[in-house]
């Protein structure tokens, strides 16, 4: 698994959202994107990092983003996410774990002694050119996209 660095092309995808439709990075050529992954829908710091940004969305879109969210999780949680917090923006299902080993974001985790494999919570900045402007590996999930918007500026 490859790891990522700005100034790199970001690897394109092809997935569905939580609307069983199928959306590539491709779609967003000539656009800046936030692509965010996280570890799982309805979760406390998942919950905050998402309603973060839309809250912030309008401020995003007025900047140029589109926003992207991607974990493993299925197009019927996502559904249910985004239903229950009146998310604006797609989330892609990554139940193969494709993205996110693309991404070099699928990564050992340890909890409570244990290890396991999960998603590490990152953040990409992509430009209109595909090209990787940003890496968020630490993510202040209640800030996340204040995070966003002070690099921006």
């Amino acid at each position: 698994m490859a790891t990522l660095n700005e100034g790199e092309k970001a690897p394109d995808f092809t997935a569905k959202n939580q609307n069983g439709e199928e959306i590539s990075l491709s779609d967003y050529k000539g656009k800046n994107v936030i692509l965010y992954f996280y570890p799982k829908d309805d979760t406390p710091g998942c919950t905050a990092e998402a309603c973060s940004f839309r809250d912030n969305y309008q401020s995003l879109l007025q900047q140029g983003f589109e926003v992207i969210g991607v974990s493993t999780d299925d197009e019927k949680s996502h559904k249910k996410f985004e239903s229950k917090y009146n998310l604006p923006f797609a989330l892609i299902a990554d139940d193969e774990k494709k993205i996110v080993e693309d991404y070099g974001v699928w990564v050992e985790k340890n909890m409570y002694g244990k290890t396991y494999m999960g998603t590490a919570r990152t953040t990409f900045l992509i430009g209109p050119d595909g090209i990787i402007k940003n890496i968020i590996r630490k993510v202040d999930t209640k800030n996340s996209s204040q995070q966003i918007l002070d690099l921006l500026s």
